[in-house]
C-alpha cells in the first residue's frame, strides 16, 4: 500500500514559468475553486529562457536551472519518479513555419528523450502542439518521436485535448504524449472531459471583473503598463485585429504575437462597440486567467515577456487534471 505521506519525485524539462510544474503540484485557487495539493515534489527544473526562469523562482520553492538543455549533464540530474516537459514547439505549430526537424528547436526532443533514457522515470508526460501529428514532406513529427521513446523501454501513447473540456476558459489543443516504463506492465492512460461543450467556462466569467481594476491593487500584473499599446488594424481580421467573445471560452492565447494580443470583448465606449479605437488589448493579468493560473501567480516583467511566458506556458488546471491522471497510474503499480 501507498503511504499517505509519500511524495512522487518531478524533474521538469522546458520548465518555461512553470504551467505544468503548478499543475503537478496543486494547491492553489482559481475562480474560486480549490485545486488540492498532489503528492509531486519538484526536485529539478530548467529552462532556457532567463525572464521565465525569474517568474518560476518567484513562485516556486523549487528553483530553476536556467542553462541550455544541451549544456546540461544528465548525470548531474537527480533520480526521479515522473519527467514532465513541453519540448519547443513552434516549428511543429499551424500558426508558425512549419519547420519541424529542420530546426533547431525541432530536435530539442532528443534533449528529453537523452534524459528519460539516463534516468528511467515510471512516467514521462510531453506536451506539444496539434500540428506536431500532421504530416511534414509525408511523415508525421509525432509518430517518429513516440518510436523514439519506444525504442528506450516505454509503452507509448497519445491523446489530443481540448482544454476547454478541463476547466481552462480556452479553446488550447494541445497534444499530450505519456510513456511508461515497459517493466511496469501498464498502458498509457488519459483523463476523461472534465466539461462538456455546454459547460465550457466563458470569457466573461474568467475575466469580467477585471475591466475596470486596472492600475488598482485589485490584483498584480494588471497595470497601464501591463497591456499592449498596439494598434488594432482598421481592416485586418485576422490574429490580433479581433475581440475573443465574452460568451464562449477565450481563443487561445499565443506566444508569438509580436504585441497583437487580442482584444477584450468590452469596449471604452459602449454606444460604439465595433469603433476599433475604443478596443483594449488584454493584460497581462487577464491572459493569465484565461491560462488557468491563480492571482497569486506573479510575473515579475515587462509585458512583452510575461505575454510570451503565459502563451507558452501549460494551462496550470489542465496540468492538475493531468497530475492526477499520472498520479492514477503510478498508484496501480505500487
Amino acid at each position: 500500500m501507498m503511504m499517505s505521506n509519500k511524495k512522487y519525485k518531478v524533474v521538469s524539462l522546458f520548465s518555461g514559468c512553470g504551467g505544468m510544474d503548478l499543475g503537478f503540484e496543486g494547491g492553489f485557487t482559481y475562480l474560486n475553486k480549490k485545486y488540492k495539493s498532489n503528492p509531486f515534489e519538484i526536485i529539478f527544473s530548467n529552462d532556457f529562457e532567463k525572464k521565465a526562469c525569474e517568474t518560476y523562482n518567484l513562485n516556486f520553492k523549487n528553483k530553476s536551472v536556467c542553462e541550455d538543455i544541451h549544456n546540461i549533464n544528465e548525470n548531474d540530474i537527480p533520480n526521479c519518479d515522473v519527467i514532465i516537459g513541453g519540448f519547443p514547439c513552434q516549428d511543429f505549430s499551424l500558426a508558425g513555419k512549419r519547420r519541424g526537424f529542420n530546426s533547431q528547436r525541432g530536435q530539442l526532443y532528443k534533449e528529453m528523450l537523452r534524459i528519460v533514457n539516463c534516468k528511467k522515470p515510471k512516467v514521462f508526460v510531453a506536451e506539444n502542439v496539434e500540428g506536431i501529428s500532421i504530416n511534414i514532406e509525408n511523415s508525421s513529427p509525432l509518430l517518429k518521436i513516440i518510436d523514439e521513446f519506444k525504442n528506450i523501454g516505454y509503452k507509448v501513447d497519445y491523446q489530443l485535448f481540448n482544454t476547454a473540456d478541463y476547466e481552462v476558459p480556452q479553446t488550447r489543443k494541445r497534444i499530450i504524449i505519456i510513456g511508461v516504463r515497459e517493466d511496469l506492465n501498464i498502458n498509457p492512460c488519459f483523463p476523461k472531459p472534465i466539461l462538456s461543450q455546454s459547460q465550457w467556462i466563458t470569457a466573461k466569467k474568467a475575466i469580467d471583473d477585471l475591466w475596470d481594476k486596472i492600475d488598482t491593487d485589485y490584483v498584480k500584473n494588471h497595470t497601464s503598463n501591463d497591456y499592449s499599446k498596439a494598434k488594432f488594424s482598421e481592416n485586418g481580421k485576422g490574429q490580433g485585429n479581433r475581440q475573443i467573445e465574452a460568451d464562449k471560452p477565450s481563443i487561445t492565447i499565443r506566444a508569438e504575437h509580436h504585441g497583437n494580443i487580442e482584444g477584450h470583448y468590452r469596449s471604452t465606449n459602449p454606444a460604439d462597440p465595433t469603433n476599433k479605437k475604443y478596443w483594449r488589448r488584454l493584460s497581462v493579468r487577464e491572459c493569465a486567467r484565461i491560462q488557468s493560473f491563480p492571482d497569486s501567480f506573479i510575473f515579475p516583467c515587462a509585458a512583452s515577456s510575461a505575454y510570451k511566458q503565459i502563451g507558452n506556458a501549460v494551462p496550470p488546471v489542465f496540468g492538475w487534471h493531468i497530475a492526477n491522471n499520472v498520479l492514477n497510474i503510478l498508484k496501480s503499480v505500487e
